[in-house]
């Protein structure tokens, strides 16, 4: 059964309303102003909401926005009796489906319905198939819809049937590895070995060994002949994690290992030769790297052929809440917990700095879980472990009094030059008009009158 969220300030419209919805078969349930209407679109999930376009402070143009950021596939119409052809053209430019004008017959009412519902329907068997896509090329990992996002899966689907090198930068904890391993499962090698490396985490003097291999007496402890990871590969992927890390003498045979498909085991005067795809991965800028004589050119050159700049989670942060979806379902299966989200925790991820991005957010979601009293996790209980207590107090307490008093200040004084115009006065600040509504409610902030 569609469900239906039928929103207006005047009761006997919304009885109306949802006896006549009713009566066509669907579950309907009443929102009696636009804050309510926003609260319950972002804890339940409507195939429709149908809201009254005047009503006071958070309007039905404030309902659409909203509804549309926090559930995209839902439809929405705007029901007004100001029926002016510019406030059609505003609610349709911010994703309405349709409006419709007091007074209305409940057929006509009834056939919009019918037809954003068809809409919506197929929405989903769109949603559907973007599901069993992303299963067909195994990108169950790579978690969002932002557009970086969309552009990361787009240039895999497309390099990886290739054998073309391919060079992932980014910084610490973006999903680099992940990257590498749906390059691999998406290419022709899939069946074959993906063998990984942190250059950072061998020592310069056992690299060499550790991917070539050795001969029995190369060296004083090389008591058996030994095979290097670059056989191990032969015939699938090698993934350098962190490739700046190796110094310039193990770079030049790299190069010729690359260049050549050949390697050479130490004390061995003989070449063997390896068919591996190269994926190289830095969270260093490699330009500076040459500039600064720490990395050879010319295996820039070579690595550069397929790039993937990851971004760093603060630049793509409309994928936090699915990422947080994923990583609160991840811990509480691990840990064989039910916990959910606390009122603020979302709040506070969203403007959390994220210095070790998606990795540091997983982290803190597992330990939110860990910590959790009952089944609710707290704001408390993903603050970092390594924070001082008293920091953690100051953070809490005097420090978010210090930024709240200057963000009402701030959002005070936007709100007094507009006229109290709450979209002129969210494009003043840099905000969304939703993010704007939600500071102020949280403030406390009452929109002030006209001068």
């Amino acid at each position: 059964m569609a469900k239906v969220l039928v929103v207006d300030d005047q009761r006997n419209m919304r009885t109306t309303l949802a006896l006549m919805l009713g009566d066509a078969g669907y579950e309907v349930v009443e929102a009696y102003d636009g804050e309510h209407a926003c609260d319950m679109v972002g804890g339940d999930a409507f195939d429709l909401v149908l809201t009254d376009l005047k009503m006071g402070s958070t309007d039905g143009i404030d309902v659409l926005r909203h509804t549309k950021e926090v559930a995209p596939l839902t439809e929405v119409i705007v029901m007004t009796a100001y029926g002016t052809i510019e406030t059609a053209v505003e609610a349709m430019k911010l994703g309405a489906h349709d409006y419709i004008q007091k007074p209305f017959s409940e057929q006509e009412l009834l056939i919009k319905v019918q037809k954003a519902m068809e809409k919506r329907h197929l929405a989903g068997e769109v949603s559907l198939l973007a599901a069993e896509f992303r299963e067909r090329y195994r990108f169950e990992n790579i978690i969002g819809r932002s557009g970086a996002v969309r552009d990361v899966l787009g240039r895999i689907v497309r390099i990886a049937p290739t054998d073309a090198t391919v060079l992932i930068t980014g910084e610490s904890g973006t999903g680099k590895e992940l990257v590498a391993k749906a390059v691999h499962a998406n290419s022709k090698r899939a069946t074959r070995p993906f063998v990984t490396v942190n250059c950072a985490a061998i020592s310069e003097t056992l690299l060499e060994s550790e991917l070539f291999g050795h001969a029995r007496g190369a060296f004083t402890g090389a008591v058996t002949a030994r095979k290097g990871l670059f056989e191990e590969a032969d015939g699938g992927t090698f993934f350098f994690d962190e490739i700046a890390e190796t110094p310039p003498s193990f770079q030049a045979k790299l190069l010729r290992a690359i260049q050549e498909g050949e390697i050479r085991r130490l004390g061995e005067s003989r070449n063997l030769r390896v068919d591996v795809r190269i994926i190289a991965a830095t969270n260093q800028d490699l330009q500076q790297s040459i500039r600064d004589k720490s990395f050879r050119q010319d295996l820039y050159y070579r690595l550069n052929v397929a790039r993937f700049v990851l971004p760093p989670l603060r630049e793509r942060r409309e994928d936090i809440p699915l990422l947080v979806e994923h990583f609160l379902d991840k811990s509480n299966k691990k840990m064989s917990r039910r916990v959910v989200l606390g009122p603020s925790v979302l709040e506070y991820l969203m403007d959390y700095p994220f210095t070790g991005n998606i990795r540091e957010l997983e982290n803190m979601i597992e330990q939110g879980v860990a910590l959790a009293e009952g089944n609710l996790m707290r704001h408390e209980d993903i603050v970092p472990l390594d924070a001082e207590p008293s920091a953690v107090e100051r953070k809490a307490r005097s420090m978010q009094e210090v930024v709240d008093e200057a963000e009402a200040q701030a959002i005070q004084s936007a709100l007094r030059e507009v006229d109290g115009n709450k979209e002129k006065a969210a494009e003043m600040l840099g905000l969304s008009p939703t993010t704007l509504w939600r500071k102020m409610k949280r403030l406390s902030i009452d929109v002030p009158r006209p001068s």
